[in-house]
């Protein structure tokens, strides 16, 4: 792998650690990496004590809860998430853990390829928040493991706060028109908001986890930053150009996350996976009919996204009010997948659980002779008891004269939908609490 990246980065850390020194701030400074093959080393309280829990009632009565570490490869990684709407008598258990799996970023001309996680210290790039980054929350210190300064491993970097979603509901009942009574259900929302920022060469990748009060967890990375100004070179026809005239040409490239989920859903790893596919038939002089089948996914899985397709996890532990088992759908959100590799081929992966199997590229872990290195050569036929289910979002970074300088955030990521988690809408008010199931007005 190409080290001029890396030197840079560290060289414009350097840069910034100077600056900082002089008024006193915590930083980070150029050092040794920790050994290729060990386990991520982590920085947590073991039994999760209070600098590691997080926990925040929102709107609507509901509450989440979950712990977080730091790793020294993969950064954030949040454990024992539970959602607790109003009216459900104890938390629900959701994830085990969730973590990013990789970052992997080819450049279009084929003269670099990284895997930002694994090989280009990612988490030893945590930044130092403003209070300002942070409104109305809690800025959080991290003790970053393998730091390139050993005398300064904390960073004040995890952000926890509350943000406003607007409508989580709106509802009219009542009569229609100009003059008429209608009374109006509505609530404007809030999310929980974790993030934190890690600098990469010339980039900062901002990492958002969100959960809202209806039980929905959005994740996404938002890349920003600045274009690398040793990076004017694509002089092959694959660049863009940037600045006056037709002369530096911006090197294109990819962006493909990967995101590693371990559903613990009622607290058991023994979820199951249902893939939906839809088919629409028209008939001449028929309204089409649209039919949806459901296939049980019982062996690991490389899955492609489609029009009428997706997926979702199935508690087998637990069911809701209504008799239906929880489960939460996968939703994920703009993608552009990229060809040139076999990890990158498919948009969700569905793995047996290994502990060594923990990045989607350039897994750094021995995990046996035969085991490959990448989430594509996990995919071997082993049967579906603990699945750990790989999300990739892909985005093809092809610059613009408006990415100078700062470089606005372009977000990818995907959401997890809750479905049949509980009987009605968490949120549900109290006037609306029997409409369950089939109802009909009087008459």
């Amino acid at each position: 792998m190409p080290d001029s990246r890396l030197r840079r980065a560290r060289a414009r850390v350097a840069a910034a650690i100077g600056a900082s020194a002089l008024l006193g701030t915590v930083a980070i400074a150029a050092g040794p990496v920790g050994s290729a093959q060990a386990a991520p080393r982590t920085a947590a309280a073991a039994d999760c004590s209070a600098p590691y829990r997080i926990e925040q009632k929102l709107d609507g009565g509901t509450t989440w809860r979950m712990c977080w570490h730091y790793e020294s490869k993969a950064g954030l990684v949040l454990d024992d998430v539970s959602y607790q709407p109003k009216g459900e008598s104890a938390p629900i258990k959701v994830l085990t853990s969730a973590k990013l799996g990789q970052i992997h970023v080819p450049y279009d001309d084929g003269s670099n390829e990284y895997d930002d996680l694994t090989g280009q210290s990612f988490a030893q790039g945590l930044q130092q928040l403003d209070p300002a980054e942070c409104p109305g929350g809690t800025i959080k210190t991290v003790r970053v493991p393998d730091a390139w300064d050993p005398d300064h491993p904390n960073v004040k970097g995890l952000c926890a706060t509350t943000r406003a979603r607007g409508h989580a509901y709106r509802m009219g009942e009542g009569g229609f028109g100009a003059g008429s009574e209608n009374k109006v259900y509505q609530l404007q929302g809030k999310d929980l908001l974790l993030y934190t920022v890690n600098q990469v060469g010339w980039y900062e990748y901002i990492t958002e986890w969100r959960f809202a009060g209806d039980g929905t967890m959005t994740m996404q990375v938002g890349a920003t930053g600045t274009l690398s100004p040793m990076d004017y070179d694509a002089g092959d026809g694959r660049g863009w150009p940037i600045g006056k005239g037709a002369k530096d040409y911006a090197t294109s490239h990819a962006h493909n996350v990967f995101w590693r989920l371990n559903f613990g859903l009622d607290g058991s790893p023994k979820s199951k996976v249902e893939q939906y596919d839809s088919k629409t038939t028209a008939v001449s002089g028929r309204i089409p009919k649209t039919k949806t089948t459901r296939t049980k996914v019982t062996k690991e899985l490389a899955g492609d996204a489609a029009a009428a397709r997706w997926w979702r996890v199935v508690s087998a532990a637990g069911k809701n009010k209504d008799g239906h088992p929880r489960s939460y759908e996968i939703v994920p959100g703009h993608t552009t997948k990229y060809q040139g590799r076999s990890f990158t081929k498919h948009d969700v992966y569905f793995t047996e659980y290994n502990k060594c199997e923990q990045f989607a590229s350039n897994n750094l872990r021995n995990c046996g002779a035969g085991a490959g290195k990448s989430v594509d050569k996990w995919v071997n036929g082993q049967t579906l008891k603990h699945p750990i289910v790989w999300v990739n979002i892909g985005f093809h970074h092809i610059a613009r004269d408006e990415d100078q300088e700062p470089m606005p955030v372009h977000w990818q990521g995907f959401q997890l939908s809750p479905r049949d988690v509980t009987a009605m809408n968490p949120l549900t008010p109290p006037a609306l609490s029997g409409h369950n199931g089939h109802t009909e007005e009087a008459r």
